[in-house]
């Protein structure tokens, strides 16, 4: 029975219930219309109004599966051929429309040569991934062509040099079009002339006015002079007059709205969420894909009040945060894999000692060296380990790269609450890759509980005891230097005041109870932190289980799969430590058919969920090549995992970049 049309966004959703509305199942609506298999049929206008008729039993749907209303396009060529700049201008302009973006660049760890791929995907609404394929392919050279032209599809087009490119096999449907780039403009004045006419010819096809990029050149190429600028406004009006003229526009103008947003990296996002949160020294040593953390800090510190310095390496990078930490001011450090094995040793200082400090591990393929610009989910049981011995710690990993923002004020406000090392998990695909967030999600006046911390003189009744046993765990933490509060601190274990227990002998009694007084913080951080929640219909077929960047891929497979007519959930886990078991298993426990979805060879949060909890999930969809997972990989291996044919799916990367 249909019960209800509403819709959200651009998009209309059809609601049916076979008994009571609690529990209603959710279709979009042009399936329905379609009659697509395994849909309910019905007769519906859809130009219906925002209508709900139906108490849906306290089910939340506050964030919908994307209209699917996109456009995605691909620039391809060697390092040092100008892949980014247009990427750049790109993103302007389809911020400047009031439009979403999520931008991917997959690149090789070297200077010149070799391939580098930038996928840029726009819409009206949210856009959680990179998607599945693109709608237009910018290709700089020969190697691009053959390597991606199979991504486009019927209504595709490619733009691509036709004095140095040969075209080659297109799907059927797709424009192929040739730029006499030697004839529009001069390549012996300007070698990244192709560049330039693409653009122009690209915007003509999507009905993009020529102002709208003569505006972003100008800001792009104005501090190079006017004869630069003027150059390249002719070059792209060269190309936008030759696509005007010779190609079929798209069928769809890409559209524009009213709306205005930011676009971050997350490395930058990271930066800027620890600035709001109070940070006031930051440290690090290059390693990608971390760096733009420090190139953030580098460039905006002074104004921001922070103090920012390049180490020689990661040992040092901890001990310096650590110590500014212990003077006083929130400190933070970031690193990927193998600088973050150098730093274990100081985050046991830190829980030792009981001075918080947050360290963002940006995770690329490991081991070792790895692949240094490839992305993946591999270093959670290196920070569930990291340094040796029980303390407590918390561990978080940002779901998109708006979060990379939000999340930093709330893990610093736990470390500081708590005396305790806090680490970040972020991984390359959100750490560089790019996307449209509300301006109202960054808020750069957070709440900010800095916990027991002493700051000025007082009235000192009885001795300063800065180990204090206490029932929570915490004591009071006084800055170094203010009279009355003289204290020890150092890496061995000590008594409440911090004198050392093992210079003459160990007191097993004291050493017992500090121990138990710093592990009685880990109560108190658990009820800091919120439990996970289901995302979705309770009842649904299959529920995906991920944790980290994998939310918005994730929640685009599973709008694929609704049109197929699989209901599903989600759960993502975002705070990895604390982990909430006993929530996570009684959400799960009434789940249908349960699959784990992680970027790593071993399945290391499946792992981690069963040493916790002891439950195991049905299925796994693991994916360890360096490069994300794209929407349809999730959908056919849900698939082909529900029919029986495995339980665990590795997805094949079509294309080699």
């Amino acid at each position: 029975m249909l019960i209800a049309t509403q819709k959200r966004g651009s998009s209309y959703w059809a609601f049916f219930s076979l008994n009571e509305c609690p529990g209603a199942t959710r279709y979009p609506l042009k399936a329905v219309l379609g009659g697509r298999s395994g849909v309910p049929k019905a007769d519906v206008n859809s130009s219906g109004s925002d209508l709900t008729i139906c108490d849906f039993g306290g089910i939340s749907w506050e964030r919908t599966f994307m209209s699917q209303q996109t456009f995605a396009l691909g620039i391809g060529g060697a390092a040092g051929q100008g892949v980014a700049t247009p990427g750049d201008i790109f993103a302007l302009i389809f911020s400047r429309r009031g439009l979403h973006l999520n931008a991917y660049n997959a690149y090789q760890s070297i200077i010149r040569g070799g391939h580098t791929y930038l996928t840029i995907r726009t819409g009206v609404d949210p856009v959680e991934s990179i998607g599945d394929g693109v709608d237009l392919l910018i290709p700089l050279n020969q190697d691009t062509m053959d390597r991606h032209l199979q991504l486009l599809a019927a209504g595709g087009a490619c733009i691509y040099n036709a004095d140095s490119i040969k075209p080659g096999a297109a799907a059927e449907g797709v424009q192929m079009c040739p730029l006499p780039v030697s004839t529009l403009a001069d390549i012996t004045r300007n070698k990244v002339a192709q560049n330039t006419l693409a653009l122009g010819a690209s915007l003509s096809m999507m009905g993009v006015g020529f102002q709208a990029l003569e505006s972003v050149l100008e800001a792009q190429f104005g501090r190079k002079g006017e004869a630069v600028v003027k150059e390249n406004v002719d070059i792209a009006r060269a190309g936008y007059e030759y696509a005007t003229a010779k190609f079929k526009p798209f069928e769809k103008p890409l559209p524009m709205t009213e709306k205005k947003y930011a676009v971050l990296s997350g490395n930058a996002a990271m930066a800027m969420g620890g600035a709001a949160a109070g940070v006031k020294f930051y440290c690090a040593y290059p390693m990608s894909p971390s760096t733009g953390v420090l190139h953030w800090m580098a460039s905006h510190g002074r104004a921001a009040g922070i103090l920012v310095r390049q180490v020689e390496d990661e040992i040092g990078v901890i001990n310096m945060a650590i110590g500014a930490a212990h003077g006083g001011v929130r400190s933070m450090c970031a690193t990927s894999g193998g600088g973050f094995a150098l730093m274990t040793e100081g985050l046991g200082l830190s829980a030792m000692a009981e001075i918080p400090v947050v360290a963002i591990n940006c995770m690329r393929a490991g081991p070792s060296t790895g692949v240094p610009t490839k992305t993946e989910q591999g270093d959670l049981w290196q920070a569930l380990g990291a340094a040796f011995g029980d303390f407590p710690r918390v561990i978080a990993a940002p779901l998109d790269i708006g979060d990379c923002f939000t999340l930093m004020p709330e893990i610093f406000n736990i470390t500081d609450k708590f005396q305790c090392p806090g680490i970040v998990l972020c991984d390359l695909l959100l750490a560089e890759g790019r996307l449209s967030v509300e301006p109202s999600l960054l808020n750069f006046n957070p709440p900010i509980d800095r916990g027991e911390l002493i700051t000025s003189n007082g009235d000192v009744q009885d001795e300063y005891l800065r180990y204090k046993i206490t029932e929570s765990g915490v004591s009071p933490r006084a800055i170094p230097g203010i009279p009355g509060f003289m204290h020890v601190v150092s890496s061995d274990e000590h008594e409440e005041n911090g004198v050392l227990i093992s210079d003459e002998y160990t007191n097993h009694a004291k050493r017992r109870a500090m121990m138990e007084k710093r592990m009685r913080k880990v109560q108190g951080i658990e009820a800091s932190v919120p439990k996970p929640v289901l995302e979705g219909p309770p009842d649904a077929d299959v529920t995906l289980i991920g944790w980290g960047s994998t939310d918005g891929t994730i929640r685009e497979a599973r709008a694929q799969l609704a049109e197929q007519g699989i209901s599903t959930n989600q759960l993502q886990i975002r705070w990895l430590v604390p982990l909430h078991g006993d929530a996570i298993v009684d959400i799960l426990g009434k789940a249908k058919h349960t699959i784990v979805v992680e970027n790593n060879y071993s399945g290391q949060f499946a792992r981690y969920l069963r040493s916790e909890t002891s439950f195991v999930a049905d299925g796994h969809i693991r994916k360890y090549d360096g490069e994300p997972f794209m929407p349809h990989h999730i959908v056919e291996a849900v698939r082909e995992q529900l029919a029986g044919s495995t339980t665990l799916s590795v997805p094949t990367h079509e294309v080699m970049v």
